[in-house]
């Protein structure tokens, strides 16, 4: 396959110019937003020479004995214009997680978001949310079970987030990508890395129609019958919600390609359905079917 398109050049090539792997690339770009591609017509990603340059400087930071996010930080702040002096290498990412957990903790409206306005300045959405938040909610939930944290700080920690994420996807269904339907089954409320998918999904070019938490089976159905997805992803927690309606699963994988995601979804009840069960974090997830479909569509 070409490797260079008339915008910039395709990863194969940024690889060879660059002398890093591709898979280290997409890493560098998802976790720390060190590189900052166009989209080709057909969705491929372009990368420019500027990219060729900010990866070589990686390299030469990672040389002088910096970790992978101390040296994105630093290729950063030189695009910017700024000298990576001490404060800049350190960044706000370990720094800024602990910050968050304790302002929700507090119930700290104003200094949460404070926080989460300093890592949407210095990382990447998909570094955020990979790196930061899904990691604090698993933390959430594990010292909700352990009687650490109260009901109230939980909701009131998850609503934040939640809300927070929402603002960054206004008109998320517009555009002419593939179209991805996004659900929580009934009785499911954690909805936030399904959120989180789709909002990543849509950076990547899709149409993402958003049904949310607790959404009955029939108007999911309806829904997919009316605006003919590419895909309608299922996620949920908890394993029983999958199994309450597995016969109707199985009838939307007749008529749609589904796949099941969260923690309640298992190769068992996915290969019984007929659905792809999604086994990465949000992010990857997202990122993966974005190439993928990316790669088929320009194989045609």
């Amino acid at each position: 396959m070409e490797t260079s398109g008339p915008g910039g050049l395709r990863i194969g090539a940024l690889s060879k110019r660059a002398g890093v792997s591709e898979h280290v690339l997409r890493a560098w770009e998802t976790r720390y937003g060190l590189l900052a591609p166009m989209r080709s017509s057909g969705g491929f990603r372009l990368y420019s020479e500027s990219d060729v340059h900010r990866v070589r400087r990686m390299r030469a930071y990672l040389a002088q004995g910096l970790s992978a996010a101390e040296a994105a930080r630093a290729v950063l702040a030189e695009r910017a214009g700024g000298v990576p002096d001490s404060a800049v290498v350190r960044g706000p990412g370990v720094g800024g997680a602990a910050s968050l957990r304790s302002a929700l903790d507090e119930l700290d409206e104003r200094a949460a978001q404070h926080v989460l306005d300093e890592l949407f300045g210095a990382l990447s959405i998909e570094a955020v949310i990979r790196d930061v938040l899904i990691p604090y909610l698993r933390d959430l939930g594990e010292r909700w079970s352990r009687g650490e944290v109260t009901v109230g700080q939980e909701h009131f920690a998850s609503n934040l987030i939640r809300s927070r994420l929402a603002g960054l996807a206004p008109g998320w269904g517009a555009g002419l990508g593939p179209r991805a339907l996004l659900a929580c089954p009934p009785g499911e409320l954690h909805d936030i890395a399904l959120l989180s998918f789709g909002l990543v999904l849509r950076r990547s070019g899709w149409r993402v129609i958003y049904l949310g938490a607790d959404s009955p089976i029939s108007d999911i159905e309806q829904a997919a019958g009316v605006l003919g997805p590419d895909v309608v992803m299922l996620a949920s927690s908890d394993a029983g919600r999958f199994e309450s309606v597995r016969a109707d699963l199985t009838q939307l994988a007749r008529d749609w390609p589904v796949a099941l995601a969260g923690a309640g979804a298992s190769a068992e009840i996915a290969t019984a359905v007929g659905a792809e069960h999604v086994t990465d974090d949000p992010v990857t997830a997202a990122e993966r079917w974005a190439d993928q479909v990316a790669t088929t569509r320009a194989d045609r």
